[in-house]
């Protein structure tokens, strides 16, 4: 184990916890206030007030709210969990939708659920590690297309589509590392064309992206075209879990099938009320997402060389111990970035993953830059 940690301290990969505390655009660390970054608030929905609201509302002397110590298979499904899963569903204007605790326990458990070896995956390369930790669980053959090639794609479906019974073709819609976004209705044409089903994570669209906030999907209006829908609530939405939009038969397969949900402990109804409370406001956001779509396309046209399209902007720098440099300066003048190294992005392409979060002012993005401009030459 020595060995191992020295190894990675040498390359400049070696991780580390730290102990904070979080209150919408800023976090708290050794008593110090630092605007966050680096955080997935998206829309600055970890707001006291907003809490405050919600927990003011809550019968709580005669519900149990804080824990469910079951699996939903077991005594874990409680009726919480059908009131958030029907306002999915219906936000999605969807047969079904499917909550487990978190994106993780999907990406890695419903591919393994529908597919065998008489299946194909086709998968763009940058899709989350969750998503390929699922394909290696998978007894189907997969493979992956060039990032946002569709000729590549196409040619993958071409030459293989004949010789499986079904073939998937899985992508994320906003890219977690790059920002950058997919051509979601390529793809749709793609799928009718050589009779596929699609896969699309919008976790980091969701509550962002579209008039309703239903993401990238609702953007390009394909939201009735994507077979199998699925985002996080510990992003945007600021709550615990994820879900799945789909058909009715899709899923009672996972029910079934998928081992991230037979054998994992159900959500506590806190969460799954949290998540409903702030679903059932997410179409009146406009204001938000405006502001957010706004400071990040400010922000982008400053940031040289990033393909970004969205609230994500990386600042790409190459070296893990100059990216390091770069972060621990920026801390230190009171912004809360955190370096992205291999295995997380590809050797070589280390950087700070920008997080921009509509709590956050014009004047904290500008301050922001003016200072990483006077640091990184």
């Amino acid at each position: 184990m020595n060995e191992i940690l020295a190894r990675l301290n040498d390359a400049g990969n070696l991780r580390k916890l730290y102990d904070i505390e979080v209150s919408q655009k800023y976090l708290v660390y050794q008593n110090k206030r630092y605007l966050n970054f680096s955080s997935n608030d998206y829309l600055g929905l970890s707001d006291a007030n907003l809490q405050k609201q919600f927990l003011s509302a809550l019968d709580t002397e005669h519900l149990f709210l804080m824990s469910n110590p079951s699996s939903r298979l077991m005594t874990g499904n409680t009726h919480y969990y059908k009131e958030l899963e029907d306002s999915l569903a219906a936000f999605y204007r969807k047969e079904a939708a499917l909550v487990l605790g978190c994106g993780f326990l999907l990406n890695t458990g419903i591919l393994p659920a529908l597919t065998d070896e008489r299946d194909l995956v086709v998968a763009d390369k940058l899709v989350h590690a969750s998503l390929i930790d699922g394909l290696r669980l998978c007894n189907c053959r997969w493979t992956r297309f060039r990032h946002n090639d569709m000729e590549h794609l196409e040619s993958v479906l071409k030459k293989n589509r004949k010789d499986y019974r079904h073939v998937y073709i899985v992508t994320e819609s906003v890219f977690s590392m790059d920002g950058d976004i997919a051509p979601l209705r390529k793809m749709v044409e793609l799928k009718r064309q050589y009779d596929c089903s699609l896969y699309v994570d919008e976790a980091h669209a969701f509550g962002v992206r579209g008039e309703q906030g239903r993401g990238v999907a609702e953007e390009q209006g394909i939201i009735a075209d994507i077979d199998i829908l699925v985002a996080t609530m510990g992003k945007a939405l600021a709550s615990q879990g994820a879900f799945v939009v789909c058909s009715d038969e899709l899923k009672q397969i996972l029910v079934n099938r998928m081992r991230t949900l037979i054998f994992s402990t159900a959500l506590p109804p806190i969460s799954l009320l949290w998540s409903k409370f702030l679903l059932e406001k997410l179409p009146a956001m406009a204001d938000k997402r405006k502001h957010l779509a706004d400071l990040s396309e400010w922000m982008r046209s400053r940031i040289p060389g990033n393909v970004s399209a969205s609230h994500i902007i990386p600042v790409i720098v190459g070296d893990n111990f100059e990216t390091l440099h770069l972060s621990e300066e920026l801390i230190h003048k009171g912004y809360w970035i955190t370096a992205v190294r291999y295995p997380t992005v590809p050797e070589g392409t280390a950087r700070l993953r920008v997080s921009l979060s509509a709590a956050m002012s014009r004047d904290d993005v500008e301050g922001f830059v003016k200072e990483l401009k006077n640091i990184w030459k």
